[in-house]
């Protein structure tokens, strides 16, 4: 890594385990502020993260080695993905480690950790969390491939940081934007998706799979969801409101790209927010219908990229 690469990544690092939680509380303040109701305070999943951090677990008795590492992959995968993932800056600090298809492949290994531990431990919940939670990834997944692809195809690269430099707003980003928008959804379990305040067990998916899970590791997982959160609203800023980031890492450059970018994900937070508070939860055979909405918006995306960059 060069200095400027390690330089970002001391700043990226500590930003994304601090932030990843505010933002959620953030979510839940624009979802109680569209609600006219009094919300909790932004902060507040912090303080949850720190009461089940300072707890001891209880295992099953059925759990194996599968059950105990899961937490750590989980939220190890989410942490280099929040790395690869542009936020102060155009640049990444482990970009030329990797690039858009690597931070889907890192989101998948989260989820593939994540459902073999709720499969480990014999639960009914965990096993039928798993089966829904795999069911949307079947959907989400090749719909959030054909989002970046839409982005990617003008430009001929699939690189974060060529993505992230900002390219005129076509009919292509439209759509795209429309595609990822879901797709956050869905990869973050909010609504219409699925419902992350309940643990109803007719309704619950992502859930149903942490449902097992108790004191340290349910802290290292609630940790990892809010970092997926951010990945996924980072993804949005960078690729399609590229404004305000730095294109140097000089002091100046990277102060105006953290305002910017903690702009950019309060206006994205905002709309996670009126989106839940103006849409009730799916029932489960309708939630494919909406993803399958997601990949025809990034099919058209594609075809409306590769035919505007070819001319």
């Amino acid at each position: 890594m060069t200095p400027g690469d390690l330089l970002l990544f001391a700043l990226q690092l500590p930003l994304v385990v601090l932030l990843a939680p505010a933002l959620n509380g953030a979510i839940k303040a624009w979802k109680a502020f569209w609600q006219n109701r009094q919300g909790p305070g932004l902060l507040q999943p912090w303080w949850d993260i720190a009461k089940y951090l300072a707890r001891e677990s209880v295992v099953s008795e059925h759990a194996s080695w599968v059950y105990r590492w899961a937490p750590a992959v989980y939220l190890g995968a989410l942490l280099t993905a929040a790395c690869l993932a542009p936020t102060l800056a155009i640049f990444s600090p482990l970009g030329r480690y990797g690039d858009a298809i690597a931070v889907v492949g890192l989101l998948a290994l989260a989820r593939f950790a994540l459902a073999l531990a709720a499969l480990d431990t014999a639960s009914n919940f965990g096993g039928m969390g798993t089966s829904r939670e795999l069911m949307f990834a079947a959907l989400v997944e090749p719909a959030l491939l054909l989002g970046v692809f839409a982005v990617a195809a003008p430009l001929g690269t699939t690189n974060l940081e060529a993505l992230a430099a900002g390219t005129p707003v076509d009919m292509a980003h439209v759509l795209a934007f429309g595609c990822l928008f879901i797709v956050a959804i869905a990869e973050t379990g909010r609504i219409p998706v699925d419902n992350p305040d309940t643990h109803l067990e007719l309704t619950m998916a992502h859930e149903g799979m942490i449902l097992e899970y108790s004191g340290r590791p349910l802290g290292l997982l609630l940790l990892g969801g809010h970092v997926k959160q951010l990945v996924m609203l980072s993804l949005l800023a960078a690729f399609f409101l590229p404004w305000g980031s730095a294109r140097d890492l000089t002091a100046p450059a990277l102060a105006l790209g953290l305002v910017a970018y903690v702009l950019k994900v309060t206006v994205l937070a905002a709309a996670l927010g009126l989106t839940e508070s103006l849409n009730a939860k799916l029932r489960v055979f309708k939630v494919p219908e909406l993803l399958g909405t997601a990949s025809v918006l990034g099919f058209l995306a594609v075809v409306a990229g590769v035919t505007g960059g070819a001319h």
